[in-house]
């Protein structure tokens, strides 16, 4: 199977990389499955039911989340009625929606999306992610009912992402970071089947603070002071992501991390 999973959406600079990029993408890289992190891209916090329409309609087959979840009032319904939106699984147990679900691939295969969040300096004590993903591995093992298993990992540390990619390797196809905006470069498969990479980085502006107009961060830092609220950067975007290959056991066969257009260094299958 061929699988891309691109990194947090952030703001109009963002959806426009995805609604531009993504459907020749698809094509051109004949592609069976692709995810989305849709986390910021509702003015960098959140996001919307529309917008989450315009990256369904672009070509996301799922569309995931993080601890903005619901930051955008609207998604707090909207989820319950779009099967194709992920939110955290160890969020709160009394969020709408699911943090786990089984699609259907273009070629009939099925594929279980899951996200979770991570606790190392996070600004809420999430539950343990690693007691949720359990549960949700137990009952859809790779190879059983999961023809392949993407784990979307939203946390700040690297360290906790790599123990979560080590602890996912032989249960998951994919476990890729998100939530820092910033691309790592450390793609690998793992010993036993796992595609790992820290952060797919994020979809937007990259002339910026991490998908945000420079000069507000710039003064904080500076100054200690607040002036403005933060605002998404809306020059040339870059596409961020990863792609992976699974064979017929659901393990990766080969993992390439993908920059397409905007100020980062080319690279895709």
């Amino acid at each position: 199977m061929k699988i891309l999973f691109l990194g947090d959406v952030m703001g109009r600079a963002g959806r426009q990389a995805v609604t531009e990029r993504l459907p020749q993408l698809r094509a051109d890289w004949d592609l069976d499955f692709v995810v989305v992190n849709g986390e910021n891209a509702t003015s960098g916090m959140g996001l919307s039911g529309a917008h989450a329409r315009i990256l369904l309609e672009a070509g996301a087959d799922c569309v995931t989340l993080g601890d903005h979840a619901f930051d955008q009032k609207d998604m707090l319904q909207f989820i319950e009625a779009e099967p194709r939106i992920i939110r955290p699984l160890n969020f709160s147990k009394a969020a709408p929606g699911k943090g786990a679900r089984l699609f259907t691939a273009r070629g009939g295969q099925t594929v279980l999306v899951t996200q979770a969040l991570g606790q190392v300096f996070m600004k809420r004590p999430f539950d343990d992610p690693f007691s949720a993903l359990e549960t949700v591995f137990r009952t859809h093992p790779l190879g059983g009912q999961a023809d392949a298993v993407i784990v979307d990992f939203h946390c700040e540390a690297t360290s906790e992402k790599m123990a979560m990619g080590h602890w996912c390797d032989g249960r998951a196809s994919l476990m890729v970071g998100t939530h820092t905006h910033v691309p790592t470069a450390d793609a690998m498969i793992l010993n036993r089947g796992c595609a790992y990479l820290s952060d797919a980085g994020m979809c937007g502006d990259y002339q910026s603070v991490i998908g945000m107009q420079r000069d507000e961060p710039l003064r904080r830092f500076i100054t200690g002071m607040p002036k403005e609220r933060f605002t998404p950067a809306n020059g040339p975007a870059t596409l961020s992501g990863v792609y992976v290959e699974t064979g017929p056991d659901g393990r990766a066969t080969r993992i390439e991390m993908v920059r397409q257009g905007g100020v980062l260094a080319q690279s895709g299958p």
